[in-house]
């Protein structure tokens, strides 16, 4: 199928589509004569899978760098992407386990912004937060 069309069956945008064919999440597709992308229906499963990815916070570079995993997780039904040890250096746990560390920091630096203004303007802290 050419990009517009595995552009719009996987929900996003053909733009989208040479973007992570440049960043090294998809493959480089196969050219017709004419030179147009032309894309299978694995690769609409795959795009699906790194949009989940990216909704779930992880970032462009965090999902490249275990882009050689992604098609277990577009398997039906997907496949863990640890290894057979576990959570090695090779698998997505260390790149989750980071993103986990920033969001839970980023939390935190919140949570103290918001209990500042919130002291600054006589307002209740806000749930189970200190006063």
């Amino acid at each position: 199928m050419r990009i517009g069309d595995a552009a719009a069956a996987a929900g996003t945008t053909p733009r989208a589509l040479r973007f992570y064919e440049q960043r090294g999440l998809l493959p480089p597709p196969v050219r017709s004569a004419s030179g147009q992308r032309e894309y299978e229906s694995q690769t609409v499963v795959r795009v699906r899978v790194i949009r989940a990815l990216l909704a779930l916070g992880l970032t462009v570079d965090d999902i490249a760098s275990r882009s050689h995993r992604l098609d277990l997780l577009a398997e039906d039904p997907p496949r863990s992407c640890a290894s057979d040890e576990g959570s090695g250096p090779d698998t997505f746990t260390p790149v989750v386990e980071r993103r986990l560390a920033a969001l839970d920091a980023e939390i935190a630096r919140l949570t103290r912004l918001r209990a500042a203004l919130a002291r600054h303007t006589g307002m209740p802290p806000g749930p189970d937060l200190p006063r």
